[in-house]
């Protein structure tokens, strides 16, 4: 085996998908406002203060919304939770708003979160650091659902994994 040593943009996006990582959505907005994303790079960064880190694409129409309220949702997808990654993805074709229908939601603190997700966050931004073509996003917890049994969904080498509770 050779090292690659002058990865290109696309190498590292490939490299990338060799690792699993859980299918979370980052919800941001309200009424015709309200967008998200889908990503795998949501974790934990403190429990003390409770705070959170996402990376965000500043090339997504969900950054500048983002930017702009200063507050978004974090749900953890479940296993079930398919269709919803697909919307958020942009892999349907369905844009903004619309990529809420068919599915429950419940603000909470000014942010938006799917009803029934394992775990789900309402945030508020507490800094943005730009690097590249994203964003590290470093949210405070203003609140928090939790849904037990719900399994989850995880991403790997470019497709949807279901993972359920029981497994």
């Amino acid at each position: 085996m050779n090292p690659n040593l002058a990865p290109t943009s696309e190498d590292f996006r490939t490299a990338m998908r060799g690792f699993a990582g859980h299918v979370s959505l980052i919800t941001v907005g309200t009424g015709q406002e309200a967008t998200g994303l889908i990503v795998t790079s949501a974790t934990s960064l403190s429990a003390e203060p409770p705070l959170i880190l996402v990376c965000i694409n500043r090339f997504s129409s969900s950054w500048p919304v983002l930017q702009s309220t200063g507050r978004f949702g974090w749900s953890a997808l479940g296993a079930a939770d398919q269709p919803i990654a697909e919307r958020f993805s942009g892999r349907t074709g369905v844009q903004g708003a619309a990529r809420y229908a068919g599915a429950d939601w419940v603000e909470v603190e000014g942010s938006r979160l799917l009803l029934g997700a394992p775990v789900a966050f309402a945030c508020e931004v507490e800094d943005m650091i730009d690097k590249g073509t994203h964003s590290i996003v470093i949210g405070r917890i203003m609140a928090l659902i939790q849904s037990q049994g719900a399994g989850i969904l995880a991403y790997h080498d470019g497709a949807y994994v279901q993972l359920d509770a029981a497994q």
